[in-house]
Order: C-alpha cells, then sequence, then structure tokens
C-alpha cells in the first residue's frame, strides 16, 4: 500500500493578521496605533491594507512586524504565542499580583491558590484545573518579564530541565527561574538574567515548585 501524503499544518495569512491585532490590543493600541508607535505609516496594519485591490492576500514585512514587536517589547516567541492562541480555548483561573505571592495565606502547602485575595482572569486554556496566574508588576524580572505580562502557573504539569518555574521557599521566598537540574536532595536553578547567578537549594528548602505554562506579554 502506497504511503499517505502527511498533513502540514500551514500558517495562513488570517493567523498572522490576528496575532498583530492581538498584540494591539495587548498593548492597549489599535491596529493604527501599533503601527504609529513603531515608527510606521499609520495604515500600515489597516484592514483595508492586507488584501490588494484585485483581491490577493498582502502579508505584513518581516521588517514591519519586528519594528512592531520592539515597540511593545515583544518577542518572536510570544508572537508565536499569539498565533497558536488562534481559535484556543479560554479558562478562567485564578489570579494574584506577583509582589503578594511570597505574603502568607495565599497558598497551600501543595501550591494551589488559597486564601480571598485572589481574583479571577480569562487566559488561553492550558488544560489544567489548578493553574493560575501572576501578574508581574516592575522591572525587576526585565529582560524575561516586564511591568503588566501574565504568567500562568501549572502545578500538576511536569517539569523538565530547562522549563521556567515558579519556586517557593519555606522561608517564604517566591522565585521565577529556569530549572537547571533536580535531583532528591536538591535543585539547581539559573537565572533568567544570563548574567546573574545560579541558586541551589536543598529540597528541605522546598515548600513547591510549578512549571510556567504560558505568558502573556
Amino acid at each position: 500500500m502506497a504511503k499517505q501524503p502527511k498533513t502540514r499544518t500551514m500558517l495562513t495569512h488570517g493567523q498572522v493578521w490576528a496575532a498583530l491585532d492581538r498584540l494591539a490590543e495587548r498593548a492597549g493600541l489599535s491596529a493604527s496605533g501599533l503601527a504609529r508607535r513603531a515608527g510606521l505609516d499609520p495604515t500600515t496594519f489597516n484592514k483595508s491594507k492586507r488584501v490588494t485591490p484585485d483581491g490577493r492576500e498582502r502579508w505584513p514585512s518581516t521588517e514591519s512586524l519586528a519594528k512592531a514587536l520592539a515597540a511593545t517589547g515583544s518577542s518572536i516567541d510570544s508572537f508565536v504565542q499569539l498565533i497558536g492562541d488562534h481559535g484556543r480555548d479560554m479558562q478562567s483561573v485564578p489570579a494574584l499580583g506577583f509582589a503578594q505571592a511570597a505574603h502568607p495565606g495565599h497558598f497551600d502547602a501543595h501550591g494551589y491558590p488559597a486564601g480571598r485575595n485572589w481574583h479571577e482572569v480569562t487566559l488561553p486554556s492550558v488544560g489544567e484545573d489548578r493553574a493560575f496566574a501572576l501578574e508581574i508588576s516592575g522591572d525587576a524580572l526585565k529582560p524575561a518579564y516586564r511591568d503588566g505580562d501574565v504568567i500562568v502557573v501549572a502545578p500538576r504539569t511536569p517539569i523538565r530541565r530547562g522549563d521556567r518555574v515558579v519556586v517557593k521557599t519555606v522561608a517564604g521566598e517566591v522565585l521565577i527561574r529556569e530549572l537547571k537540574r533536580r535531583t532528591p536532595k536538591a535543585l539547581e536553578l539559573a537565572p533568567l538574567d544570563a548574567n546573574g547567578p545560579d541558586r541551589a537549594l536543598a529540597s528541605d528548602e522546598v515548600e513547591w515548585i510549578a512549571r510556567i505554562a504560558w505568558t502573556r506579554h
């Protein structure tokens, strides 16, 4: 029997433009406002410019996309996430400011939300019913995370080396790091800033650790 050709998922014109619209929306801008902030002609991203007069699809240029990402402080990875969010199921999750996360009473012993100070936000689903969101304020976590970013944490999702994680220590500290190594006796965490030092924690110093599953920039 002849082999059937593999089905390939193609990036579509509509997905790219929808992602640009979401990029603008998350920056609190219209499509023309995003173009203006990026130093482009204000009509660059307008809906009328997405199809030529004879009906052919017009795609955004690499240069205009790069300028839009720079203008909003976004990475190409975050833009790819926006493309992937097209048609994605949404999920309501409890949310808390990251600056408040170290205060007592916000988590139980398993790292699940507890207490009354959480509010609900609706974000793309990460497929876990225990997921929660932390809202970044300030620039202490730049360049990985900026003021206003939202991270979705999935406590039940398996963690692998290289994953970004949230760690709560027994002493009450809440860290966002990259998992470098994990053994039965210790955690080794790499900084998000390549110039920072690694951090080693004994297992009995860690209250809980959870994987960052999604970020809204």
